[in-house]
């Protein structure tokens, strides 16, 4: 299984931007579809963003669609996640993750086999 470390988690203002990075070791990553979830105080983990293994297919939330994008560097063995006009709503512990079985990512929690530790992002208002 590949090994997954976020970084790039803070605190910022409503209305600002923050740049999370998650860097992969182990195996192929190139083989992974991956994707990003968070989870809020009190609340179930979802879906925040997938990608392809080529970078080619990308699907969001509808919570965050037009304000965060998913980017992923397979020579680098790094996926991103640029999130901006950030709302106090999007606070929560971020978490990437891989799915070795599929070439294009699902929103399915269970269909990922590699998970991170997660990243905390703090909005205030």
């Amino acid at each position: 299984q590949v090994q997954l470390v976020e970084s790039g988690g803070g605190l910022v203002q409503a209305g600002g931007s923050l740049r999370l990075s998650c860097a992969a070791s182990g195996r192929a990553f190139s083989s992974y579809a991956m994707g990003w979830f968070r989870q809020a105080p009190g609340k179930e983990r979802e879906f925040v963003a997938g990608i392809s293994r080529s970078g080619g297919i990308t699907n969001y939330a509808d919570s965050v669609k037009g304000r965060f994008t998913i980017s992923r560097d397979n020579a680098k063995t790094t996926v991103n996640l640029q999130m901006n006009s950030l709302k106090p709503e999007d606070t929560a512990v971020y978490y990437c993750a891989g799915d070795s079985s599929r070439y294009s990512p699902t929103r399915r929690e269970h269909d990922f086999g590699s998970w991170g530790q997660g990243t905390q992002v703090t909005v205030s208002s």
